[in-house]
């Protein structure tokens, strides 16, 4: 329409039964629109809502392990960090160092070198190894081919797994609970 003074804008969205809305406040002279605010609001909402729908969400579990770790324990919780990364959930591996362990980080930098060469047809370092006070943290993401693959495996099945009523998740068959699954932590991230 052109520039129009306030009160001929103000009397043109009284005619048609609409809102003058400011939409560049900044602007000189300031630009402004006749439109249904109400619908307006209630069209953004749903789209907001649909962009949520939308994303994707990223589950980091944790799994911890000290530097003098026996072998037999270092299989158990590697076999849990291999499982996640199938899952394609991301995996966060805390060494945790006590006392005089804390003079001997190598031992740690090791044990996490060894854990990422094993599963490296799995998953890659996403975060290198790097202490933390009395901690060395490592994060290992699945590769795109793995994930994807989970993604498929979790549609196949049904969805995601029915909870009971106490909310503990049950196994799937053939899959036994797991006493390393010490945290889940979930972020969602935009497509």
């Amino acid at each position: 329409m052109g520039i129009v003074p306030l009160e001929r804008a103000l009397q043109l969205a009284a005619d048609v039964d609409l809102d003058l809305v400011e939409v560049a406040p900044m602007a000189r002279p300031p630009v402004c629109k006749l439109m249904d605010f109400g619908k307006f609001k209630y069209e953004s909402a749903l789209k907001a809502r649909e962009a949520r729908r939308n994303q994707q969400q990223t589950v980091i579990k944790e799994m911890k392990l000290r530097p003098k770790i026996d072998p037999h324990d270092y299989e158990t919780k590697k076999g849990h960090v291999v499982r996640f990364l199938k899952a394609g959930d991301k995996v966060k591996v805390t060494i945790m160092f006590r006392g005089r362990e804390q003079s001997r980080p190598e031992l740690g930098y090791r044990l996490l070198r060894r854990l990422e060469s094993e599963i490296s047809e799995l998953g890659y370092v996403e975060a290198a190894p790097k202490q933390d006070g009395r901690n060395m943290i490592m994060v290992l993401a699945p590769h795109r081919a793995t994930k994807a693959a989970a993604a498929a495996a979790t549609a196949s099945r049904g969805g995601p797994r029915e909870r009971a009523a106490d909310g503990s998740v049950a196994p799937e068959a053939g899959e036994t609970a797991a006493a390393g699954d010490t945290g889940t932590t979930v972020e969602t991230s935009g497509q």
